[in-house]
């Protein structure tokens, strides 16, 4: 399913916002879409998605897969200090690619980053970083073998592997098993893929779906195990009927 020898191979792509991303070789896919813009896809798909229900909360624990360039976790750190939210957060995670992770130190990062320097550093050398109001840990390793062993529940996933036609064994029914035992009930899931495969593997593990949409932004998802009061969930069934073949990835499909 993943080619390592391909790996290391990356190309620097500039987006539509000017933020910087890296086109990956072995996936054959860009870690951010180049339309949508990285740090705006970051900051609207999933910061703000998720923010917009959780802002209140005074402890956070967030689960961001998977860490990638670190756009969404960056993101989330800059919008509580900006904002000047006194929430205690909590991020775990996943990554592959310690060379990558190694590698930002010297990312060129858009300018809204230039503050958390100091966090990039400790990321890029120890893989962890932590202050009186932020704990950031990277496990490294395939993501679907570190999820069994987290103790944490959370209250958000950034749901943001690289897409499921490139890597679908972070996208599949029982993937989604393991991320909704991992969340709180109230927990929200945000993710950029609106794939009827996503919905029904969503769907089929209890999830609620919310569609969202931003100006000049391609539509992406929310998704929570209960109703946030005032969402306007996914007529799922209506769905099903319409398009009965569709049907969830499944881990058989991809693993003999």
């Amino acid at each position: 399913m993943y080619n390592e020898s391909r790996r290391g191979v990356k190309s620097p792509l500039i987006t539509d916002d000017g933020s910087q991303t890296l086109y990956s070789s072995e996936f054959e896919e860009a870690y951010h879409g180049s339309r949508d813009g990285a740090l705006r896809e970051t900051m609207q798909k999933h910061v703000l998605s998720a923010f917009g229900w959780k802002s209140e909360a005074q402890k956070l624990t967030i689960l961001d897969i998977c860490f990638g360039l670190g756009y969404n976790t960056l993101a989330t750190v800059a919008y509580v200090k900006n904002r000047g939210l006194s929430a205690k957060i909590e991020i775990i995670a996943p990554e592959m690619d310690l060379e990558l992770v190694r590698s930002l130190a010297d990312f060129p990062y858009p300018p809204e980053f230039e503050a958390l320097k100091p966090i990039i550093q400790a990321l890029s050398k120890e893989q962890f970083y932590e202050d009186e109001q932020f704990r950031i840990e990277i496990p490294i390793g395939d993501a679907r073998a570190i999820l069994p062993k987290l103790e944490q529940r959370f209250d958000i996933v950034y749901q943001d592997a690289f897409s499921p036609k490139r890597n679908p064994l972070l996208w599949t029914r029982e993937y989604f098993g393991e991320i909704r035992s991992l969340m709180r009930d109230d927990a929200i899931l945000t993710t950029y893929s609106i794939a009827a495969s996503v919905r029904m593997g969503l769907h089929e593990n209890g999830f609620h779906i919310f569609m969202r949409s931003g100006e000049g932004l391609r539509d992406w998802m929310a998704a929570s195990p209960q109703m946030p009061e005032g969402a306007e969930p996914l007529d799922m069934e209506l769905k099903i009927r319409r398009n009965p073949d569709a049907k969830s990835l499944r881990d058989s499909d991809f693993i003999t």
